[in-house]
């Protein structure tokens, strides 16, 4: 059943890429403090993660990692992010709770956060109607939930091919950006590099973008935890919001997999482990 969100932002939402540019430098596990999800932001165009206040190491995730089964056809909406769903509306991967056993996950309507939105709390195997669609929720990750649209058309719809995959801009994008396409996602796949190979971001490096449209932003490396925070955008959406992640989690992009290698000085290294 959905509820009505509170008028305090929760865990899972996202700032602009201009306040996260001027504020630090630098698009499917990471573990946070809380168990919980990223921090997101306003619904504009930019992740954004606020240092830790404290130096105190973060709280590890109690797991498990994942619950459920991913399937081919699902849509991945990534921690902290937000996924335009077919015929409207959208749906974002608010917060989670993991308590060693299960894991659950909050998920509110829209694409990005807005004050007053409806959010329900899932778990995997459960059958839920977000913005008048049904989806099942197939698996819950710490880094994303995948769900299973029940309706074909739905389901056509995702996984249907742009007529270009060249990246325009804002959301002439959607199509690169929100999908379930092979072809799409073999193009994302392809900018990344090769399985084993490793990515650097780096928290004075801007914003790195990608050619099917996904960009990435380092926010925050605090070598005193061992922790960071960054996040993805896509087609004007915040699609992933990654907070106190640490060596060793596991983060997604664009349907591609990574484990992050290493936090040193300003740099997120993360080492593709899917194909």
């Amino acid at each position: 059943m959905l509820r009505p969100a509170s008028k305090s932002r929760t865990y899972g939402t996202a700032g602009t890429v201009t306040a996260a540019l001027l504020a630090l430098a630098l698009s499917g596990c990471g573990s946070s403090s809380d168990g919980t999800g990223g921090d997101g932001g306003d619904g504009s165009d930019g992740p954004t993660t606020a240092a830790p206040a404290t130096t105190q190491a973060a709280a590890k995730d109690k797991g498990p990692v994942c619950v459920g089964k991913a399937s081919a056809d699902g849509l991945h909406v990534l921690r902290g992010g937000g996924f335009r769903l077919p015929g409207g509306g959208g749906v974002q991967y608010d917060s989670a709770t993991a308590d060693g056993t299960t894991r659950t996950a909050t998920l509110r309507e829209g694409a990005s956060y807005a004050d007053g939105q409806k959010q329900q709390t899932v778990k995997a195997g459960q059958q839920i109607t977000v913005s008048g669609h049904a989806y099942t929720v197939g698996q819950i990750c710490s880094y994303r939930v995948v769900l299973e649209p029940r309706d074909a058309k739905d389901r056509a719809a995702l996984a249907a091919a742009p007529t270009s995959l060249k990246s325009k801009g804002g959301a002439a994008d959607d199509g690169l950006c929100f999908t379930t396409s092979p072809s799409v996602l073999a193009a994302a796949a392809h900018g990344f590099p090769a399985r084993g190979s490793e990515l650097s971001l780096l928290r004075n490096g801007g914003v790195k973008t990608f050619p099917t449209g996904l960009s990435i932003t380092v926010s925050y490396v605090d070598t005193a935890t061992g922790t960071a925070g960054f996040g993805a955008n896509c087609a004007g959406i915040p699609v992933a919001v990654y907070k106190d992640v640490r060596a060793g989690d596991t983060v997604e992009f664009a349907g591609v997999l990574f484990k992050v290698s290493g936090l040193a000085d300003g740099v997120v290294r993360m080492t593709r482990t899917s194909a």
